[in-house]
């Protein structure tokens, strides 16, 4: 078999017994690799009937056929399991040498399951599993961590490690590994509650591909491609340059989505930072667009020299949504969040959330004492930080996410949690960006905007973004099945400009490297079946129509910014029904295979 070894591990960490699990050709066809395949082994192993958090629960890392080839941006892979945060699919991808070196042990998939007796250090080389013990690295930084691992194992094991937030079981704990994330959902906790506070990967078994030298020609063509201008903004200031065209736009969400617009977005940029500080910009392992870019701190108390990767998503949720303007807060927290293993978007989700209900007097209400949770305040963003990484009463709630706490919290409070399914919204305000709306309504892993695209209609002239009708259902739809194939193949999201034919040109390489005769259409197929089986994983789960919403706040205030913003249950729910029938699914959402 090509580009797969046609099987996956499944270890259970309480005995320490593993399983060589085979992987059929024709399952490996139907869901290609990463999300896709994830999603496929999740079902099988039931893990949408146990909870998150259990010792019974799967997490899987997931590889994909293109690792380890030529191919630009494909050294990635999965984290997939139940979301401790929505109880829902949750799929995080990433991009490190943690995917060729967990492929070259000699598996498509690692699935980890059990408890271990005690905090452990999950080591797979080959077809050796051993567990270590972890005692001398636990509640260490997840830098501090990997270093003093890569000290004990050597440099030829790539790791993955949670921080502290893991440990805590903070239900949107990260995955950490070479300073990336699998980020959304949580699946850092799911580790955490197995008692693994790393797994270092290492192993010599290499795929072969079914036509090298026409990959290698594909390969180079493509990575000239990722050079154009489809990437330059990537290259040249990254993501955080959204940040002012949102703000000009009126959908930078912004004080908790209360206004659409921030004032001091300027003081937040990348434009206005890089000139008070350095800043260096790097690439992902097999990745020719370089689109990191990681600006200095200066040095820490003990003189070592610090440094934060910034990106659209944790500029937005820790400086606009919680109103800070002081690039040094923010940057500063956003730093914080990747040494502890915090998901930005959640963690400054969840925060705006609080200062809301603490400008409304209802923490007061729950005999929670903080008057100083405000809006615009740099010192108590970072205060509550802290407190989520020191499990105080109040960070032991922010730790649940802001749909727990407001069920806590009581009031109308919900009405304004900025989650959709219990995964907090990312930085787009759905109101001036309604086929985004759709896409965040009816996410299976809640508001997300890399599972959807949607928001690419939005800014295409298909749609009027703020008056968007049921013929933008389909869109959406076409977006989210790209998505999908890209998650699963897999690539970066960031080369989805250079191609012309995407599902074409995405067969043709699966041909190269499979040796099977694969059409777009094959590939459009697989696409939709892959989003029915994260359906009916969170069916299992519990999932009921009365899910694919938003949150009122979202359905009942026009934006303050742009009265044309306005976005009533009334539309969204006629949105959710062409989406549903789009898909060929009952109006309510249930797949017809059901």
């Amino acid at each position: 078999m090509y580009g797969y070894h046609g099987n996956y591990l499944r270890i259970d960490v309480s005995t320490g017994e593993t399983h060589r699990v085979p992987l059929a050709e024709s399952t490996l066809r139907e869901f290609v690799g990463g999300s896709g395949l994830g999603v496929r082994i999740l079902l099988d192993e039931n893990a949408a009937e146990v909870e998150p958090l259990s010792p019974e629960a799967a997490l899987a890392f997931v590889f994909s056929p293109l690792v380890g080839s030529p191919l630009t941006t494909s050294a990635k892979f999965a984290v997939v399991s139940k979301s401790p945060l929505t109880a829902r699919i949750n799929d995080s991808l990433a991009s490190s040498g943690f995917a060729i070196a967990g492929k070259k042990t000699g598996h498509d998939a690692l699935v980890i399951t059990g408890r271990a007796r005690q905090p452990s250090i999950l080591v797979i080389e080959d077809e050796q599993v051993r567990l270590l013990p972890a005692d001398h690295i636990a509640g260490m930084t997840t830098s501090d961590a990997e270093q003093k691992l890569k000290q004990q194992l050597g440099e030829r094991f790539q790791l993955a490690v949670i921080g502290p937030a893991g440990e805590r079981l903070v239900r949107y704990a990260t995955i950490s590994h070479d300073g990336r994330h699998a980020g959304r959902g949580g699946s850092g906790a799911v580790l955490g509650a197995k008692n693994i506070k790393a797994v270092a990967v290492c192993g010599s078994r290499r795929c072969e591909w079914a036509e090298p030298d026409l990959l290698t020609q594909l390969a180079k063509s493509l990575s000239a491609k990722s050079f154009g201008p489809a990437t330059a903004k990537y290259r040249e200031l990254g993501t955080a340059s959204n940040l002012l065209v949102f703000n000009r736009l009126n959908v930078l969400p912004t004080r908790n989505f209360q206004q659409g617009s921030f004032p001091s977005a300027e003081a937040l940029s990348p434009e206005q930072m890089q000139q008070s500080r350095e800043r260096t910009r790097a690439s992902c392992v097999a990745c020719t667009i370089g689109c990191e870019h990681i600006y200095s701190l200066g040095n820490n108390s003990n003189g070592k020299a610090q440094s934060v990767r910034i990106e659209y998503e944790n500029l937005f949720a820790l400086g606009p949504l919680c109103g800070v303007s002081d690039p040094e807060v923010v940057l500063e927290s956003s730093r914080f969040c990747d040494e502890q293993g915090l998901d930005t978007i959640s963690a400054g989700g969840t925060i705006a959330f609080a200062m809301e209900c603490a400008e409304r007097g209802y923490l007061s209400a729950i005999g929670l004492d903080a008057p100083w949770l405000r809006f615009g305040n740099g010192p108590a963003l970072l205060r509550a930080l802290q407190e989520i990484a020191d499990g105080t009463e109040l960070g032991q709630r922010l730790a649940q996410g802001s749909r727990r706490f407001a069920q806590e919290v009581g009031r109308d409070s919900i009405k304004f949690a900025p989650q959709v399914k219990g995964l907090e919204l990312p930085g787009y305000d759905p109101r001036g960006l309604q086929t985004m709306a759709l896409g965040f309504a009816v996410g299976s892993r809640g508001a997300d905007h890399n599972r959807s695209g949607a928001y690419e209609v939005d800014f295409s002239e298909a749609v009027d973004r703020r008056d968007v009708g049921p013929e933008a259902a389909q869109l959406a739809v076409e977006t989210e099945d790209k998505a999908a194939i890209m998650d699963s193949l897999i690539l970066c999201k960031f080369l989805r400009g250079v191609f012309v034919d995407y599902f074409g040109e995405a067969a043709e390489m699966l041909r190269l490297v499979t040796g099977w005769e694969v059409s777009a259409n094959e590939l459009r197929a697989t696409a939709q079946r892959i989003v029915e089986a994260k359906k009916e994983f969170n069916i299992r789960a519990g999932w009921t129509p009365v899910e694919d919403t938003l949150p009122e706040r979202m359905l009942s205030t026009p934006l303050p910014d742009d009265a044309r913003a306005e976005l009533s249950t009334e539309r969204l729910q006629q949105l959710v029904r062409a989406y549903n029938v789009a898909r060929g699914w009952s109006e309510d959402g249930y797949p017809a295979s059901r």
